[in-house]
């Protein structure tokens, strides 16, 4: 009888070890959650005292926080397209928001990226993940090379088109290559308030809502698809439109900022987007609301007892939006954190943006990381994690700062380079606590003016992020020889393409 109870805790114990064995040569599940416009002071562990935000600020103590994480880009697509592909604005085949789209296409939709082109979820695909997005994709249109399932995604449901998803109560959805209708009017976006509308009436806002909002049915198929593969590897790709124009939010998360704001005037239209009575409370509702829906697919995560297994990183596409544009109160809320600039700008609020990453039991928890990183960084980063290091695909800008989550010293990035066709055409470089900027490099930017009119100037402003994080002065003319290291750096790293033409770059890369 003894002789039969050891043998069965023989057997239990070594059924238990190689449960952990095998538990621990799991590759790690991937979560990428990505917000929408937010900007670098929005949540609670950037400093925001306004707006509640206790999941990504729970989020922040269980692992590191960055201090100079760096999105793709300044706007939406091509800084999708920098994360996806490992390449940076002056390599990568997206370099400003473009509709159209492409051959083949007859649905909405961005310029699509060729195939094979999105080597995140095409190489963890191919290292056996489960693959999905859920949110706003913008790299290419059903029936396209660049729509989702053509380019490593096996689920996904969300906005394709860019210009849709400025709705949080659309028509439809796309489900992989099938349009799901919903419960809800089209809405053309830009509308003011009717005409004798009283703007303090919540009535009068009515007709700007519908039945079904978006971010909850988008949150819903996230979570399912985490149900669904929890036994295997997954990456669970989460770009949500928030908190993106418009300002649209269901009235139970409105509901929690009544009179938060006093001073909260009615925006009525005119500056973009649809209005909204309370603009202040909508916005902060729209952030606590994302947070809510994080929580809960976080609390899966632990519930499947998935903790350990997974990395969680979180960020935003871009900075936030200029002050009182679409309604928005970017200096109310202080959505800059302190830095100067906005979304589509490369002065530093436009691209530097929140960034924390959860790792339990390999990543400390409550550290601080002041490393420049960049969008660019996350696809070598990942597959190293992952174990996977040597399907890094050739050919990218990235470098691997997993020795710097794992608690290691690694050297700094040499270089971090962004450049942008959009507005007056810009440039930017940062190396170590420098930080180069040209604007006025596009020809569009100059001919609505006059012809008597002074270009634009496209020299070379330089700051010290260290001792000037907020760029008040430009020391260009106290370190030209600084200037002409980061502008040979700046000429190097641009590649002309016919797609996107900037021609002061362009002109300059042929000499």
């Amino acid at each position: 009888m003894i002789l039969k109870m050891v043998f069965r805790f023989l057997c239990v114990a070594a059924l238990a070890a190689t449960s952990v064995s095998a538990a621990s040569n799991r590759r790690p599940n991937i979560i990428f959650l990505l917000a929408d416009d937010l900007g670098y002071g929005d949540i609670g562990a950037y400093g925001q005292e306004k707006i509640r935000t206790p999941n990504l600020d729970q989020l922040a103590r269980d692992g590191m926080r960055f201090t100079n994480a760096y999105s793709g880009h300044n706007v939406c697509a091509p800084s999708r397209c920098v994360l996806m592909t490992g390449k940076h604005p002056g390599h990568a085949y997206i370099r400003n928001n473009r509709g159209g789209m492409g051959v083949g296409s007859t649905t909405e939709g961005q310029e699509p990226v060729p195939a094979g082109e999105l080597k995140l979820p095409l190489t963890l695909k191919k290292l056996g993940y489960a693959t999905g997005g859920f949110g706003k994709w913008g790299l290419g249109g059903v029936g396209t090379t660049g729509e989702p399932n053509a380019q490593g995604m096996d689920t996904f449901f969300g906005y394709n088109d860019q210009a849709v998803a400025h709705n949080f109560y659309p028509v439809s959805l796309w489900r992989n290559r099938e349009k799901v209708p919903l419960r809800n009017q089209a809405l053309a976006m830009g509308q003011r308030l009717p005409e004798g509308a009283d703007p303090k009436n919540p009535a009068s806002y009515a007709v700007f809502t519908g039945t079904d909002f978006a971010p909850d049915l988008i949150n819903e198929a996230a979570r399912k698809f985490l149900r669904d593969h929890k036994d295997r590897p997954f990456f669970l790709y989460y770009p949500t439109t928030v908190p993106h124009l418009a300002l649209q939010v269901p009235e139970d998360s409105l509901a929690e900022y009544k009179g938060a704001f006093p001073d909260d005037p009615p925006y009525v239209g005119g500056q973009g987007y649809l209005p909204h009575r309370t603009p202040r409370a909508a916005y902060a509702a729209m952030v606590t609301r994302l947070d809510r829906e994080i929580g809960k697919l976080l609390a899966l995560v632990d519930e499947f007892g998935l903790r350990n297994d997974t990395i969680v990183i979180f960020s935003s596409d871009n900075g936030p939006l200029w002050d009182r544009f679409g309604g928005t109160d970017s200096a109310f809320f202080g959505s800059a954190g302190g830095l100067r600039g906005a979304k589509g700008g490369y002065y530093e609020a436009g691209i530097r943006v929140p960034q924390l990453v959860r790792w339990t039991g390999k990543i400390a928890p409550g550290t601080v990381s002041a490393r420049v990183t960049g969008f660019e960084d996350w696809l070598p980063t990942l597959l190293d994690l992952a174990g996977a290091k040597n399907e890094t695909p050739a050919g990218i800008d990235g470098i691997s700062f997993a020795p710097t989550l794992l608690g290691k010293s690694q050297p700094e990035r040499p270089f971090l380079y962004r450049e942008s066709q959009a507005a007056t055409g810009q440039q930017y470089v940062r190396v170590g606590d420098w930080k180069a900027i040209r604007q006025n490099l596009h020809p569009a930017a100059n001919a609505k003016k006059k012809a008597s009119a002074p270009a634009g100037s496209t020299a070379i402003e330089l700051y010290n992020l260290k001792d000037d994080p907020a760029e008040t002065t430009n020391v260009a003319a106290k370190h030209p020889d600084v200037v002409a290291k980061l502008a040979a750096i700046m000429k190097r790293e641009h590649v002309p393409t016919a797609l996107w033409p900037i021609k002061v770059l362009d002109e300059e890369a042929g000499k």
